[in-house]
């Protein structure tokens, strides 16, 4: 008979245990940079501050509503879609890529980010008519809408501040739309974010449908981290009488930090099928948030993090490695959100190696090619950012972030 050393046996649930702690542990020291927002953060300041800027923000959601003042939603699951709008001002003194979260309630408009103005909006029908109507006032041609999905361990205020940074940064003039969808915001609760990611698919389709018959001209859907399984999950399920609308209607799909097991990816992007239109992929092999996903997942590599570019690109994606991109955030996680600042300069890159790819010349610029570092402009000057473009050869006549 086959003895068990009971050492042994007992040793390993508290290793497990004390390996599951150390995750925990690490990923609260690499992401733990500020105090995190709480009930309350979205108190409305209406100070003066001429020099701020404001973003008008759309809401969708699949979170709980929170009766306590200045929170709206909470991390529990709705049992309907909700919608909202908010107001966020970003203070004249913004640095690109971060967050001025503000020290104390309200907040102060000329140095942090503060709410102005929130609300609820009644329903599916208030919502449709709100974006039309921000839509028709805006010239034929540049009815543009961007779609932003959080990821997991995100509040609601994070993602409505994370969002506008984006919007700001990258100087969107069109109808932003947040969906956002029952994360806690606890590190320990990564399994009730995944399941609360399942339980969405069906609103974010709703969402998208709705989106893509309004009067829009351009849709761009930006996913990040757990947002991207959502996304990704999505189109698997999507109903047949969807698909061509969608895909017709969403013109760039940008996929930041991919908190997805690559063989999943691959099978998910099976089911789809190769895109008419490339996604972008962004990556950094460095992402610590993701190693610590990667090893609660049993090894399998994260799209995020894979150590395989160039595969990326065969399954029909243009790849954008940040690897080297130094970081704001200690976890390495967020750098999508730093290159929102330099929007208009990628959709150029891609557009003009696009041409370059249909005369065929210029071969080692377009983006059949490798782009080892990239240009862009800041307010201050011309800028080289050691970022790579990968993709496979093919036309690519649309896309950025």
């Amino acid at each position: 008979m086959l003895k068990l050393n009971r050492t042994h046996q007992h040793r390993r649930p508290v290793t497990q245990a004390l390996t599951a702690t150390a995750l925990v542990v690490t990923l609260a020291l690499v992401t733990a940079c500020s105090g995190r927002p709480g009930a309350g953060a979205l108190a409305l300041n209406t100070d003066p501050a001429p020099d701020a800027r404001v973003s008008d923000i759309l809401i969708a959601t699949t979170r709980e509503r929170d009766s306590r003042p200045g929170s709206y939603f909470s991390g529990e699951r709705a049992t309907a879609v909700s919608y909202a709008e908010a107001s966020i001002s970003v203070p004249p003194s913004h640095v690109a890529g971060e967050i001025e979260w503000p020290a104390s309630l309200p907040g102060n408009p000329d140095k942090e980010f503060v709410a102005r103005d929130a609300g609820y909006i009644a329903d599916k029908t208030a919502f449709r008519q709100e974006i039309n109507e921000r839509l028709a006032a805006m010239p034929p041609g540049k009815r543009e809408i961007l779609v932003f999905i959080h990821g997991y361990n995100t509040r609601f205020p994070e993602s409505l501040y994370r969002f506008t940074q984006i919007v700001h940064d990258s100087k969107f003039e069109g109808v932003p739309v947040l969906f956002t969808w029952a994360s806690r915001g606890k590190l320990q609760d990564y399994v009730y974010d995944l399941n609360s990611a399942a339980i969405a698919r069906s609103a974010l389709e709703e969402t998208l449908v709705e989106l893509a018959r309004s009067k829009a001209d351009t849709i761009t859907v930006l996913a990040h981290s757990m947002g991207n399984w959502l996304l990704m999950e999505t189109a698997v399920q999507i109903r047949p009488e969807n698909r061509h609308l969608l895909s017709r209607e969403i013109n760039n799909i940008v996929l930041a930090a991919p908190d997805i097991d690559v063989d999943l990816f691959k099978a998910q992007l099976k089911k789809i099928g190769k895109p008419a239109k490339p996604y972008t992929v962004i990556v950094s092999k460095d992402d610590r948030a993701l190693r610590l996903s990667r090893r609660i997942a049993g090894g399998k590599e994260r799209v995020g993090a894979y150590s395989d570019d160039q595969e990326l690109a065969e399954l029909g994606a243009v790849v954008v490695d940040v690897t080297e991109l130094e970081s704001l955030d200690g976890a390495h996680h967020t750098k999508f959100a730093q290159l929102a600042q330099f929007r208009p300069e990628f959709l150029t890159t891609f557009s003009q190696s696009a041409v370059a790819s249909n005369t065929d010349q210029n071969r080692g610029a377009s983006l059949g090619g490798d782009l080892g570092s990239f240009v862009g402009q800041t307010a201050e000057a011309a800028v080289t950012l050691p970022i790579r473009v990968i993709t496979a050869p093919f036309t690519y006549a649309a896309g950025g972030l």
